[in-house]
């Protein structure tokens, strides 16, 4: 592990948090009559963060059940284009101002109120839902939609949490994968299963009829996963599984300020790079997802179906590349090396599918699509773990909202922009106007200082073996 926490120019940034404040080799203390903390891995974890996944993935589904049949939604309800794509933007709206509180709340409460709350909240709003399957009923659909997009402010920042709190140093990025895995699931289904369930029929009261249908299958599932989450869903292990967690939790809560935190990750030149970086990126995926029906019905009318299974694509490209990309990190450590790989392979995804678009074959766009979504996709978790190394000891889920707020600003802008762009000219237009901004975040991403202060704890607790001051105790004499 000694050169795995180093920067691409071969050398530890001197001057990192640990460099200053935890312990050098000259103060190590081997004191054998106090014995190292223990660690230890529980099975239960695969099934906290499998549980969390599901949750999330029922939410997600949602965040794209209306975009992907925005014509059939449009006439059903009687509202233009963009009243629909707000029904995808509302998630990031909500997102905005609600993280900060929901990060506070995370960190003084811990994981099982926030899964309970966030679990709570969906299972509401698919049952909102079930009740607005009228023509005349688009506000309450709307107010279904919103309380599911605040639900999705619990859920999140979570991968990153559950990832440190339940899993060993050389399985966090994988975790968090899976963490992440979930909510990539759930946007493939909902490009999938709308399409299928909801036929662009021309009688309203039919139609009406498969709208119920599919709020009511959403609305069971979600009350399934509510009530697993309250039986099932627990706090942390007894014992912590790495050194660094039990550091962590060495931290008095009277000594923890969340608004210095805050502070402190702002000042981090590195982190607010990446925050940047991360909301370029993500924000054009959420405007690509936002916008794939109108792109593919303008170029093949009639596709409704093919544009959902072409989302699917996408997203399921992107479930394999963020598990490929979680399992490398664990291995290699690689964290700016990794990012900025799949960031450019990103922009160069995202220039072959704009000039692909309208060659008229569908199998063409499939192909570039699902590459685009490899890379775009898979971006997710190496972001989410990158801050976190970053910004350690400091809580992942601030770093994670901070992270996700950047994503939600970024894919509102760019959804609206590229909206009005397609509108004006074209969607090869549109999409280059993504490009712009993805070859910009490239450029960010390699000015990003590779300081992984996570690995670093590590390194420092192992070689130690009895520590005379903790990272932990070191992290609260400073504040």
């Amino acid at each position: 592990m000694g050169d795995e926490s180093k920067s691409m120019d071969g050398e530890v940034n001197d001057n990192n948090y640990f460099s200053k404040t935890a312990v050098t080799d000259a103060e190590v203390s081997f004191e054998h009559n106090r014995p190292q903390p223990e660690t230890r891995l529980y099975k239960k974890r695969w099934i906290i963060v499998c549980l969390f996944s599901s949750y999330s993935l029922c939410n997600s589904y949602q965040w794209i059940q209306y975009g992907i049949i925005n014509n059939i939604f449009m006439r059903f309800y009687s509202v233009d284009t963009f009243t629909i794509d707000w029904m995808s933007m509302i998630y990031m709206l909500t997102y905005i101002p609600l993280i900060f509180p929901v990060s506070w709340l995370l960190d003084k409460k811990g994981l099982r109120v926030i899964a309970l709350v966030a679990a709570a909240l969906n299972c509401a709003g698919t049952w909102i839902k079930v009740a607005s399957a009228r023509p005349d009923l688009f506000p309450v659909t709307f107010l279904g939609q919103f309380t599911c997009s605040v639900a999705q402010v619990f859920i999140l920042g979570m991968p990153s949490r559950i990832a440190s709190v339940w899993f060993g140093s050389d399985e966090v990025s994988t975790a968090c994968s899976i963490g992440v895995f979930g909510n990539q699931l759930g946007i493939a289904i909902g490009f999938l299963v709308p399409p299928i369930l909801v036929p662009n029929v021309d009688d309203l009261d039919e139609l009406a009829s498969h709208i119920r249908v599919m709020f009511y299958i959403t609305a069971g599932v979600a009350t399934f996963l509510f009530v697993l989450v309250v039986i099932v869903f627990q706090e942390r292990p007894e014992i912590p599984p790495t050194h660094a967690q039990a550091a962590a939790r060495q931290i008095s809560p009277e000594s923890y300020s969340y608004t210095a935190s805050i502070f402190r990750l702002l000042r981090n030149k590195a982190f607010i790079l990446l925050v940047i970086t991360y909301g370029l990126n993500v924000g054009c995926f959420y405007a690509v997802s936002t916008l794939l029906n109108r792109m593919i019905i303008e170029h093949y009318p009639g596709e409704e179906v093919n544009a959902g299974r072409i989302g699917l694509t996408i997203v399921i490209a992107g479930m394999v590349g963020s598990l490929i990309c979680g399992i490398w990190l664990d291995r290699s450590k690689t964290y700016k090396q990794t990012t900025l790989a799949v960031y450019l392979m990103s922009l160069v995804g995202m220039v072959i599918y704009a000039f692909t678009l309208d060659l008229g074959h569908l199998w063409v766009v499939f192909i570039t699509a699902g590459t685009l979504g490899f890379f775009m996709t898979g971006y997710l978790p190496l972001g989410f773990e990158f801050a976190v190394e970053l910004t350690y000891p400091e809580s992942e889920g601030t770093s994670s909202g901070l992270l996700n707020c950047s994503a939600q600003v970024f894919g509102i802008i760019f959804t609206i922009c590229q909206g009005k762009i397609m509108d004006s000219f074209n969607t090869l237009a549109g999409n280059l106007f993504l490009c712009a901004f993805l070859l910009i975040g490239t450029f960010i991403t390699a000015c990003i200082k590779s300081d992984l202060r996570r690995q670093l704890a590590n390194q420092q607790a192992l070689a130690a073996g009895h520590l005379e001051t903790s990272p932990a105790q070191a992290f609260e004499a400073k504040l």
